[in-house]
């Protein structure tokens, strides 16, 4: 079976998603970032960079959460979350690396000098120019969704469950009052019946504030 080495409110959702997106059982292992268990032996020799969330696959250990669901995706074609076509497929892979750089960057920027780095390492200067750094791109993906329900074509893909996550990383930042198109497929996504829990739902599960913690990949 699947293991998935994980912590709710991280990026450990996208893989959760994909799995419950593609129907296949899978053991998942909490890892409390609070507690700093992902310094553990076990999670280090998995992961030596001691960030979730991690696949296990028989002798495969995957990192990275981008790179896992398009493992999976790839490695269950009959669940179609990646497309077909060489020129659709690319647009996909787009998108992917669209969310990681362009979106997750500038929220990675405001979560370290809002949160994560010791109060006398932030630089609070940087916060509202990540915030338009993320504004500028959500901008480009605003009129890209423009009559559109998916990333790309007609049909859900893998691409959908890391963007989806990413804008909901946005809209807690209170970053998507300027983005009705995003804020409607943000909300169209996590109807799906087999979405995860939102952020802010993780968060609370967990008796956490805040946003994302580091360590999540």
């Amino acid at each position: 079976m699947l293991k998935v080495y994980g912590f709710a409110p991280t990026r450990t959702i996208r893989v959760a998603w994909t799995l419950q997106e593609i129907g296949v059982p899978f053991e998942y292992v909490t890892v409390d970032l609070t507690k700093g268990e992902n310094r553990r032996p076990e999670l280090l020799s998995l992961n030596p960079a001691g960030k979730l969330p991690v696949l296990v696959d028989g002798d495969l250990v995957l990192t990275e959460s981008v790179a896992i669901v398009v493992y999976l995706a790839e490695r269950y074609p009959e669940a179609r979350l990646l497309p077909e076509g060489l020129s659709d497929r690319a647009q996909a892979m787009r998108w992917l690396l669209f969310a990681a750089t362009e979106l997750e960057q500038p929220l990675w920027r405001i979560a370290h000098h809002t949160t994560i780095l010791p109060p006398d390492r932030r630089v609070p200067a940087d916060i509202p120019l990540a915030q338009a750094d993320f504004r500028k791109m959500a901008a480009v993906l605003e009129e890209h969704m423009t009559g559109r329900t998916f990333l790309v074509g007609e049909d859900v893909t893998v691409a959908d469950f890391v963007m989806a996550y990413t804008l909901d990383w946005g809209n807690e930042a209170k970053l998507l009052d300027r983005s009705p198109n995003l804020r409607a497929y943000l909300e169209r996504m996590y109807a799906r019946p087999n979405a995860p829990p939102r952020i802010a739902a993780a968060l609370a599960s967990v008796g956490a504030a805040g946003g994302p913690r580091p360590a999540a990949s």
